[in-house]
């Protein structure tokens, strides 16, 4: 049976691109294996611009991978035709065209892409923001204000220079207080607990309500620091999600699958009570019969799913 290349473990790029087959090589940054996508990717680019009515038609492919190809592609080609189309790419829904985008839009060179970027450089996806601060870079971008240079250095994650910059970075260091990853969170509030300004309380706040942990404790570290007294911080921090094992299927389980529900709770011991249940469960069959089991055991299954789920009332929220 022949088997497509498309599936197999080899693609033929250097015979695609010798017969300047374009719609070959874009099949290719599909390909399972990602060495192949890059070099359909490389071979699609040393082809230059001949090939820009098949890159461009491709943007639109609805497979990832493919358009993650050819907008490299266009980078190192730096055709100014590609400067319009990727600069729609700059509002697509995945995070990772986003920042391909930028970084390609840099490559080109155009200046039209400055303005665009420097709105990118406030998208919620730290990758998007990144890529656009190089972007601009490369471009030779400079910042009018301190504000717009605070939002490139965070775009880089320059914690120590958005430091040094003071209140201006405060805007910046506020969006990225919000950024989905944890990392970035926790150094934006530290950060801002480092500068000390009022301005921060708006997002020193909404951390101490954040889902995670360390995040709140930074925040509970730069309050005082940015004017937030002390004995607001308890009301601030009571805001956070709250998380615990549920005491009623600790019980439920513990009644129905004896020792599990301690299992469930994190006591390692429960396997054992589980254990022990089955062995005497076995015994008693043997010994008496399957239902005169179940009535001498039926009250410690009681005692025990009302002990799993007093432990549980008294476990701490986290």
């Amino acid at each position: 049976m022949v088997i497509p290349w498309s599936f197999s473990s080899k693609a033929d790029i250097a015979g695609m691109k010798e017969r300047r087959d374009y719609s070959g090589l874009i099949r290719a940054l599909s390909h399972r294996d990602l060495e192949v996508q890059w070099k359909a990717s490389g071979a699609l680019a040393e082809l230059g611009p001949g090939g820009m009515e098949h890159l461009l038609a491709a943007l639109h492919n609805r497979n990832r991978d493919t358009r993650l190809g050819v907008i490299e592609a266009l980078g190192q080609i730096r055709d100014l035709r590609a400067v319009d189309p990727l600069l729609s790419l700059l509002a697509d829904q995945n995070n990772e065209i986003r920042w391909e985008a930028a970084l390609a839009l840099g490559e080109i060179g155009d200046l039209r892409a400055v303005d665009p970027l420097r709105h990118a450089l406030q998208d919620m996806d730290r990758y998007v923001r990144y890529g656009a601060a190089v972007a601009l870079e490369k471009l030779a971008w400079v910042p009018e204000t301190k504000e717009e240079y605070a939002f490139s250095l965070a775009g880089r994650q320059d914690w120590k220079s958005l430091a040094m910059l003071g209140a201006s970075a405060v805007p910046a260091l506020t969006l990225a207080s919000r950024d989905p990853e944890r990392t970035v969170r926790i150094q934006a509030i530290r950060t801002l607990g480092q500068i000390g300004d009022r301005e921060a309380l708006p997002a020193i706040y909404d951390a101490l309500g954040d889902p995670d942990d360390q995040v709140r404790w930074e925040a509970v570290i730069a309050a005082p620091k940015c004017g937030i007294a002390p004995k607001s911080i308890p009301r601030g921090l009571s805001r956070r999600p709250r998380i615990r094992k549920s005491p009623l299927t600790a019980g439920f389980l513990n009644f129905v699958l004896p020792g599990i529900g301690y299992l469930w709770l994190g006591k390692w011991w429960g396997i054992l009570i589980f254990q022990i249940d089955i062995y005497t469960t076995l015994w008693i069959y043997q010994m008496r019969g399957d239902i005169a089991a179940l009535d001498v055991l039926l009250p410690f299954y009681v005692i025990l799913a009302i002990h799993a789920w007093y432990i549980a009332r008294r476990m701490p929220e986290f």
